[in-house]
């Protein structure tokens, strides 16, 4: 009985601990605006490849480092600061949802645009180019 406690409680701690580690928040097209208002309390990361980043992409955006790429952990962990909260964006929100697991899971305190640059563009919203 004593093991099965124990075997319960553990199995519980770490399903914890992971789910703190991918925390992250998928958000709409209007509060990622507002949260990315001020560029310089935030990282604003584009995780689309680079060709897709050419043809236009949020204002303010300080990186963009392609999710797909084998190295994209190690790359992102170097350029981003930790002590801002990372907003991230993709295409239309599948890989940066992806993205944003991997950062959470690092420590990152993450906000993914749910709907990714084709939402933002949808919704009326400026892009740079």
């Amino acid at each position: 009985m004593k093991r099965f406690i124990f075997t319960l409680v553990m199995g519980f701690s770490f399903f914890g601990l992971f789910a703190q580690a991918n925390r992250f928040k998928t958000v709409d097209v209007e509060a990622f605006a507002s949260f990315i208002e001020d560029v310089d309390k935030v990282t604003i990361l584009d995780v689309r490849t680079p060709a897709e980043h050419a043809e236009g992409y949020i204002p303010g955006t300080h990186y963009n480092i392609n999710v797909l790429e084998d190295d994209y952990t190690q790359i992102a962990l170097k350029k981003l600061p930790k002590d801002k909260p990372v907003a991230l964006y993709c295409r239309s929100g599948n890989r940066s949802k992806k993205a944003a697991r991997i950062l959470a899971g690092k420590g990152y305190d993450v906000v993914e645009l749910g709907s990714g640059f084709k939402g933002w563009v949808a919704a009326g919203k400026k892009i740079a180019k």
